[in-house]
């Protein structure tokens, strides 16, 4: 797999020659790809062959697909990551499916890494198999105190195994931070387990959210992607100070890229 360089902890997109089909029709052209990655890697998965290096390189291929129909992507603060010693809690907001399949791209090689997603994310079509691989913590989203038992059970094992979690707190994707609708979740879950939290800030709205299929949303290569990452923040008392923290960083990257 080709490997992703950073300049002083970041990474930007190469500028590439974009095909006329490519730029004519960049949904089109993308998703044709994409499919093919799912199915690929969910037969992988299938037979038990599917291990951190495959998701890294499937990750990979997702963001190759998106830059060779024009999608740009700066990446920042990587050095947080790659100098923790120990697993964390990565927070960070939740725009698109993007995230879901590009963001361990830049975790995984540093620490393994797992989300805690909707349940029914585990019984998709194709896509079920390779999300079992990844071990992720399941959550209902209809019964708020076993959701919360449930994660705190599991997450604690998965960080004890070295598994850092990543975690949407917001309970539906959406282009702008509403903090009365980012849960502490994953502060509860890093002051219970006494792991740091790595906020992550994000801007993907490059892939859209589809009104019929909301996975399957337009591609707009105009829109830049950004990711940044934020310094290791570690929980005291009840983690009130630290939640505002977090919520502090994504919206003040989120205001100064909208700037």
């Amino acid at each position: 797999m080709k490997k992703l360089e950073y300049i002083n902890s970041m990474y930007q997109t190469t500028p590439n020659k974009v095909s006329l089909f490519a730029r004519a029709f960049p949904s089109l052209t993308f998703y044709s790809k994409f499919i093919a990655t799912v199915f690929k890697a969910s037969a992988k998965a299938k037979r038990g062959e599917y291990n951190e290096a495959e998701w890294s390189h499937s990750c990979f291929e997702v963001l190759d697909s998106l830059e060779k129909v024009g999608v740009n992507f700066e990446i920042s603060g990587i050095n947080h990551l790659q100098e923790l010693k120990e697993p964390c809690v990565i927070i960070g907001n939740h725009m698109s499916v993007m995230e879901t399949v590009v963001l361990p791209l830049f975790i995984q090689p540093t620490r393994d890494v797992t989300y805690i997603v909707k349940q029914s994310l585990l019984d998709y079509p194709v896509f079920k198999h390779v999300m079992r691989s990844r071990e992720p913590i399941a959550v209902t989203r209809t019964n708020p105190r076993q959701d919360l038992k449930t994660v705190i059970e599991d997450g604690q094992d998965r960080l004890r195994r070295g598994i850092s979690i990543i975690v949407f707190p917001q309970t539906t994707r959406t282009t702008f931070l509403d903090p009365k609708q980012f849960t502490t979740l994953g502060i509860k879950l890093a002051q219970k387990s006494g792991v740091p939290i790595i906020p992550v800030a994000l801007v993907t709205d490059a892939w859209g959210n589809g009104k019929r299929m909301k996975d399957f949303g337009k591609i707009d290569p105009s829109k830049t992607v950004r990711f940044a990452f934020g310094e290791p923040i570690w929980v005291k008392e009840r983690g009130a100070e630290q939640h505002q923290q977090v919520i502090d960083f994504i919206s003040g990257k989120l205001n100064e890229w909208r700037n």
